[in-house]
């Protein structure tokens, strides 16, 4: 079975694209990250999330330039920290 990690759906979270298994949104984790959380940090605060779920939303977010602009920093790329290099190892390769 293949999990799509990042979902929206009309009836959850009124429609805000959410992480699946948690109640976390996109932004949610993106604000996180923007207050300078680290996604170790979420996984610890979070024990619901996965890291490919984070790095999942990372890269939705960050095709979705219009809805997430507030969390992007002036090269495109999204504001605050981002993987170590040992968590993002243990990644899926598109998701380095």
């Amino acid at each position: 079975m293949t999990i799509k990690w990042v979902k929206s759906d009309p009836l959850v979270m009124n429609g805000e694209p959410f992480c699946y298994g948690t109640r976390l949104t996109v932004r949610n984790i993106l604000e996180m990250r923007r207050n300078g959380l680290t996604p170790s940090e979420m996984l610890a605060q979070h024990p619901e999330l996965r890291p490919v779920g984070i790095a999942e939303a990372f890269r939705f977010a960050a095709g979705e330039p219009e809805r997430y602009g507030a969390f992007l920093e002036a090269d495109g790329s999204l504001a605050g920290p981002g993987f170590d290099p040992d968590l993002a190892s243990a990644l899926p390769e598109h998701l380095r």
